[in-house]
């Protein structure tokens, strides 16, 4: 079972190292995604597997709710403009967009692995 606590964490985390990283040279986004991932990972515990699981929606989730409000925006709008295509391109929007958040978000699930692993040692 998914612990969102641990997601909602991992990804405020993330957030704020993400935001103090535009400021200071050097720390970047790579590091928040590591960073927020392992927190996610460490409170999930349970397993290395877990760990990852939680590392990868902590890293992932902003991307997949940009990607439905993005699908649902297309999908409105092109229903009026483009028929009964609009909501088959807003679907298409909506997944490449989450294909794309998961894909971006494997750093996170590699330090969310690490994470659970530290939390069981």
């Amino acid at each position: 079972m998914t612990n969102w606590y641990a997601v909602a964490v991992g990804f405020v985390v993330m957030t704020v190292i993400g935001v103090i990283g535009l400021a200071i040279p050097g720390l970047g986004q790579l590091t928040a995604g590591l960073v927020g991932g392992f927190v996610a990972g460490y409170m999930a515990a349970g397993g290395v597997g877990r760990g990852a699981w939680h590392g990868l929606l902590a890293g992932s989730l902003g991307g997949i709710v940009v990607a439905i409000l993005l699908g649902v925006a297309v999908s409105a709008l092109g229903a009026v403009g483009l028929g009964p295509l609009g909501p088959l391109l807003g679907g298409s929007i909506f997944f490449v967009g989450v294909v794309l958040a998961l894909v971006m978000g494997l750093e996170s699930a590699v330090a969310g692995a690490v994470g659970a692993w530290v939390a069981e040692e």
